[in-house]
């Protein structure tokens, strides 16, 4: 099968003075089309795909710097090279901002567009092949690094490795096949690192966290939050519920022009689930704590989203009191729909008036539970590359990038982190419990709850896990890898219901290696 042609189009009112340059790049293998004026270049730009646009800046009529714009919002992927008669200072702003790919100078001679063109065109292509390489080079050392013990910071920097391959490869399918099934052998191998060591790490809550334990949930505002308060700045806390380390990578692009940017991580406690990881993060408790602080709280179900999770608020008041910061000025929001956010966008610019403003954003949390319950997300979002991209396009054009960027104005601190992560589900486990058995898939608390043991960590005794304990013989199971619990009646049923949806609740990286981010303006 012959590779088809890439496609040039070149917009120069003179362009009958480029025919030899035409020629020789036709020579080359590629297909050029050639028009003298903008409006015609963003007709043919309508009418058709190409690969590159060579755009004369200075064309009677409608100009470069307009056929640019009418171009980028037409096919904003496409690679724009403006040839220009000087090299002025606005063309390499356009360039630094996205805008051009790259710029020439008249006059230009053939092989100089010949590699311009080339270097854009093969730039994907190189790009994919040096990573599938480095990759391949780095699956050894990683295959060592799971056959030794690793401790929580070694664990966060094998997550890392791994997320930035999986960003990296793009065309190769048969690597991305090598690393998808890398990643998996990686969560089986941290799922009995967990359930070894996370019972250590509850009892030892009361020592700081150092090369033995991570900052777990209820660390977080302690950790982080009050040490931007201490410099006298206004604080705003952003937790975006749901929110995996990729995407926050694919946030991240965004946000870099606009600030200086400290990350840190943290652990999510388990379950990895509202009720109990945001609970803690705002509390500053870990769930049995919570349970015995407030009792009259958690007596309410957690399947009610009314009980368990509509307390931050008193939660984070109480913190700041027990830690002797009452004299901190609160306000708090929870963004649920897109009318909330958009009115917190409106008004952003007040927020810094208090010392810390608390902010829960809900979307990210709705788009998993969106994309499991619909066919059509399903679709747009077969895997994880796609639902990555999906998170990645809401935010471009959402009212938190617009309220991030005003905020990037104003003398204030973000800390942006997020309660726990989710999880692709593509393996069914069967589950007996009795009717009281909590209905979540990635975790069940309830009694004489029996699994297959390799696909689950058993809590026998809940309180060694910093766990309530609802009911005499209580016990929890917290699927690891991606298994999803289902029970024996209408197994098949269920199996195809709920296989290949995004869950959290469990004990992978992804649920539970978090970003904790430090965000200062940069103007």
């Amino acid at each position: 099968m012959t590779q088809p042609l890439s496609r040039i189009l070149w917009a120069d009112d003179e362009i009958d003075l480029l025919r030899p340059h035409i020629l020789f790049l036709e020579s080359k293998g590629y297909d050029v089309t050639s028009v003298t004026n903008g409006t015609d270049a963003v007709e043919k730009v309508k009418a058709g795909r190409y690969d590159v646009v060579l755009l004369d800046e200075q064309m009677p009529g409608m100009g470069g710097l307009e056929t640019l714009s009418r171009i980028k919002d037409l096919a904003p992927e496409v690679p724009v090279v403006m040839v220009t008669k000087s090299e002025e200072e606005h063309l390499m702003e356009e360039a630094l901002g996205g805008q051009i790919s790259d710029y020439l100078t008249k006059p230009v001679n053939p092989s100089q567009v010949l590699l311009t063109c080339k270097r854009l065109l093969e730039r994907a292509r190189l790009r994919s092949e040096r990573a599938s390489q480095a990759y391949l080079q780095a699956f050894g050392e990683i295959t060592r690094m799971l056959m030794n013990p690793l401790s929580h910071a070694e664990w966060v920097e094998l997550y890392l490795k791994l997320v930035r391959y999986d960003l990296e490869l793009e065309g190769d399918e048969n690597v991305r096949q090598v690393l998808d099934d890398q990643f998996r052998e990686a969560n089986r191998a941290f799922g009995r690192y967990i359930e070894e060591v996370y019972a250590g790490w509850i009892a030892r809550c009361d020592e700081a966290p150092d090369e033995h334990r991570p900052v777990l949930s209820h660390e977080v505002v302690p950790r982080f939050v009050f040490p931007a308060l201490d410099e006298k700045r206004p604080v705003l806390f952003f937790v975006i519920d749901c929110m995996r380390y990729d995407q926050w990578l694919e946030f991240e692009k965004l946000l870099y022009p606009l600030f200086e940017i400290e990350k840190d991580f943290h652990y999510s406690i388990l379950p990895t689930a509202t009720p109990y990881a945001r609970n803690a993060v705002f509390s500053g408790l870990l769930p049995r704590d919570i349970a015995r602080r407030y009792p009259k709280i958690w007596e309410g179900g957690e399947d009610d989203e009314h009980s368990r999770n509509r307390y931050e608020e008193p939660f984070l008041r109480d913190l700041l009191e027990r830690k002797r910061r009452k004299h901190v000025r609160l306000r708090y929001e929870k963004l649920i729909g897109s009318q909330d956010g958009r009115e917190f966008a409106a008004r952003v610019s007040e927020y810094p008036q208090n010392d810390l403003s608390a902010i829960v954003v809900n979307f990210v949390d709705i788009l998993a539970h969106s994309r499991s319950d619909s066919d059509v997300l399903k679709e747009i979002a077969p895997d994880e590359r796609a639902y990555r991209a999906l998170t990645r396009t809401w935010f471009e054009h959402s009212w938190l990038y617009q309220a991030f960027q005003e905020l990037a104005g104003i003398d204030c601190t973000l800390v942006v982190t997020t309660d726990h992560g989710a999880i692709r589900s593509l393996h069914a486990t069967k589950v007996i419990g009795d009717r009281e058995t909590s209905t979540a898939l990635r975790y069940k608390y309830g009694r004489n709850l029996k699994c297959d043991e390799r696909h689950a960590i058993f809590v026998r005794d809940p309180r060694d896990f910093g766990l309530p304990a609802p009911g005499i013989n209580t016990n929890y199971i917290i699927a690891k890898e991606d298994y999803y619990f289902v029970y024996p009646t209408n197994y098949h049923h269920y199996l195809n219901l709920y296989r290949d949806t995004m869950q959290h609740g469990g004990a992978s990286m992804q649920e539970m290696i978090l970003p904790v981010v430090t965000m200062r303006p940069k103007r």
